[in-house]
């Protein structure tokens, strides 16, 4: 019954619903199907667990967001930070999306909401429209490793247990270097386009657009501040945050309208079945891998192959990117570090350090097709096919992977935040 009404929410047919409901009912009641029972009841074991909370109040959350012009209001303060630089609305584009997805919590998101006005911005300004979606769809994956993130909750289910508050502080200096290097980089394209500078904004208008977008920025101070302060868990965070957004975007800012509030509902429960139906699933996946063995018989392997940890890492890397290519974040995340993490531990890698190089690995993938969501969107907003797109993808993915090669090689941008507040 659960599976059928997640389905139904997320738009599946009523009849193919009822045929899953039917099928799903037969299993159970055939008696010398004892793993189909096992998997069924591991699918409902997997969802019964407090932090999966956060993910759907931190979708709704997102959602007011959304709707409630603090993207606009980003863009603006980033506008006056970098408007004067050399590709100057290419590093606002980032900057934003860096801001907003950190705020959200979710790239499609921040792509949708950044995107949708960035881009018309952008080409009205003389930049390409191909170049525009390539910035924004690389730059919003930052919303994944900069804090607070669904997919670090979920990593820190698939884990065991890894501090929530740990991993989020972990994702800061990753998630802002990755900003850094796709900055550097847009900033070499523009120039050697020759693409505009902006216009100075004055002091007064720019102190008044930072005052503007203090109580959007206020939201990562009280998430944040109150998870490592100990004064809330990660799931009660994600309670806060959604009355915060509510407050900010339908008293405060007055841009989203209470008779408009169904539809974000309706929206939040949308995704939220797509994300549980994942996650589900994938630790069902997980249970029979391991009843198989296969994660030991991984990890067995590839000791025997080296014991070098650099070494063990860059093949766990190239994987991961080649499963991020065709499988989408959430699953991955829940199948593969089952597999990989008694690997990294086994070694001695901080297994805080492995859940970031994990996420960052695999916010590539959402990028580049067959199933990259955030690339699909971006090209759809940008109105541009995903074929054009590539080519100005290309060096922002090699600044990507460059960021992640640092963070491996590098423990300490990982883990100098979580040591220093004492995780």
């Amino acid at each position: 019954m659960g599976i059928f009404i997640v389905l139904l929410l997320a738009g599946v047919p009523i009849s193919f619903c009822m045929g899953i409901a039917t099928l799903g009912t037969m299993l159970m009641s055939i008696s010398y199907l004892p793993a189909a029972t096992t998997v069924a009841q591991r699918i409902a074991t997997g969802l019964d667990s407090f932090a999966l909370l956060a993910i759907p109040l931190f979708i709704l959350s997102g959602q007011f967001m959304n709707r409630g012009g603090i993207a606009r209001r980003l863009i603006d303060l980033a506008i006056f930070l970098f408007g004067r630089l050399p590709g100057g609305l290419a590093l606002v584009n980032i900057l934003a999306c860096m801001l907003f997805g950190a705020i959200s919590g979710s790239a499609v998101a921040a792509v949708s909401a950044i995107g949708g006005f960035m881009v018309p911005v952008m080409v009205a300004e003389g930049y390409d429209r191909e170049f525009s979606a390539a910035v924004t769809i690389s730059s919003a994956t930052t919303g994944l490793i900069i804090p607070p993130s669904n997919i670090l909750i979920v990593f820190s289910l698939a884990s065991g247990g890894i501090s929530i508050a740990a991993l989020f502080l972990a994702g800061y200096l990753p998630g802002i270097l990755v900003g850094l290097f796709l900055m550097i980089i847009s900033c070499i394209y523009a120039k050697r386009r020759r693409y505009p500078v902006g216009d100075a904004i004055p002091l007064r208008t720019g102190l008044i657009r930072f005052l503007d977008a203090i109580p959007s920025l206020f939201l990562l101070i009280v998430v944040i501040g109150g998870i490592v302060a100990g004064y809330f868990t990660a799931t009660e965070a994600s309670a806060i945050a959604v009355l915060y957004t509510f407050v900010l975007s339908v008293l405060v800012y007055r841009e989203v309208r209470f008779r408009e509030i169904p539809d974000i509902l309706l929206e939040s429960a949308v995704t939220t079945s797509i994300v549980m139906l994942l996650v589900g699933t994938s630790m069902g996946m997980s249970w029979i891998m391991a009843y198989a063995n296969i994660p030991q018989s991984i990890s067995t392997a590839l000791i025997a192959l080296t014991e070098n940890r650099i070494l063990i890492l860059l093949i766990i890397n190239c994987i991961l990117l080649v499963v991020g290519t065709f499988m989408d974040m959430t699953p991955a995340v829940l199948i593969f570090t089952p597999i990989f993490l008694p690997v990294v531990v086994t070694l001695g890698i901080d297994p805080i350090h492995f859940g970031i190089i994990m996420v960052l690995n695999l916010c590539i993938g959402l990028c580049t097709p067959p199933v990259g969501s955030v690339l699909f969107v971006g090209c759809s907003i940008s109105g541009i096919s995903i074929l054009s797109v590539i080519r100005p993808l290309m060096p922002l993915f090699i600044g990507m992977i460059a960021a992640l090669l640092l963070v491996t090689a590098m423990p300490a941008i990982s883990l100098i935040l979580p040591r220093l507040f004492g995780y």
